[in-house]
């Protein structure tokens, strides 16, 4: 099965994508790489809302069977939403990385600098 990098989001170097939403807000999930190297996941510790993360900071911890890995995020802001369906369904962020299975929703305090196009981050991962 081959991954996918949809062309219409951001990514960052840790594998986490940014997909700007017409409120302002960004989508935040993880990639199709980052899905496939963690294997089966049993757990996500997400963050509360009104939290605030600098670029680059640990945003959750995402469990799987193989390892405990922190979700890096990858625009500044503060937590507006997070997903709660992961609560009861973490093999979302398997199934549907790009859709269902996304992490949180942020209002970010500036814009996407330092962030990779999808052709970027797919020549990244190799």
């Amino acid at each position: 099965m081959s991954l996918t990098y949809p062309d219409d989001r951001f990514y960052h170097a840790e594998h986490l994508w940014a997909q700007s939403k017409p409120d302002g807000t960004f989508l935040i999930g993880i990639t199709d790489f980052a899905q496939s190297q963690l294997g089966d996941v049993v757990f996500v510790d997400l963050p509360a809302v009104g939290e605030h993360f600098d670029q680059g900071a640990s945003c959750a911890s995402i469990e799987s069977v193989k390892v405990v890995s922190e979700a890096i995020i990858p625009v500044a802001g503060e937590i507006v939403a997070v997903n709660e369906a992961l609560a009861d369904t973490p093999e979302l962020l398997n199934q549907s990385p790009y859709a269902d299975g996304w992490l949180v929703v942020v209002r970010p305090d500036n814009g996407t600098s330092g962030l990779l196009s999808a052709a970027q981050y797919a020549q990244q991962v190799g």
